[in-house]
């Protein structure tokens, strides 16, 4: 049987966004993502985090620094009783002075290639799952892959809502936070189950 995940950008919604961090100290976890994170856990779903991470092909930070920072970061929920199934990340840029970054792919959000992945390697049901972030390429990402997207107002959420309301594009719901968003999916799921 096919799984649901709640899919989450990282930057501006598990964590502070703060440009491009090149180490796991600039990483900020805002505190009721822990909490989060453990709800989609206990409700049944795997928490899936896609990022673009454009740093890499913009030489700004190194694959492996990357790798460490993720590492690190699916630690950190451990320690609290939270768990990241998997971290997908795109490092490319279209303009990149190295080579082997320098393309215009489809795994970069809001293209659906890292979701895909995803999708086969875990056995995610697409349309049955969730995708929550504070930009447009998240909430657009959400439409091309049929999933639910959560719009969270951290971030550049502000900007992004006024965005996606200039293109008539609808979130599934627009959250306050992370925690927020969790908590909406999990009380639709509720009345999913009384239906």
């Amino acid at each position: 049987m096919k799984k649901r995940a709640v899919f989450l950008d990282r930057d501006g919604t598990i964590n502070k966004d703060v440009g491009y961090p090149d180490s796991f100290e600039r990483i900020k976890i805002y505190p009721y993502s822990y909490d989060a994170v453990r709800k989609i856990n206990k409700a049944g779903f795997l928490a899936v985090v896609i990022t673009n991470q454009s740093g890499v092909g913009r030489g700004l930070i190194k694959e492996e620094a990357l790798n460490e920072i993720h590492k690190r970061m699916k630690e950190s929920f451990q320690k609290k009783s939270a768990r990241i199934d998997q971290v997908y990340y795109c490092p490319h840029y279209s303009d990149s002075s190295i080579p082997e970054y320098r393309k215009e792919c489809l795994c970069r959000k809001p293209h659906p290639g890292m979701a895909l992945k995803a999708a086969e390697k875990l056995n995610i049901n697409l349309p049955e799952s969730y995708i929550i972030g504070d930009k447009v390429e998240d909430i657009l990402l959400g439409v091309n892959i049929k999933a639910t997207p959560v719009l969270v107002l951290t971030g550049f959420g502000e900007q992004s809502r006024t965005r996606l309301e200039e293109m008539r594009i609808k979130p599934g719901f627009i959250a306050k936070n992370l925690l927020d968003a969790v908590n909406w999916i999990l009380k639709k799921k509720e009345r999913e189950k009384a239906d």
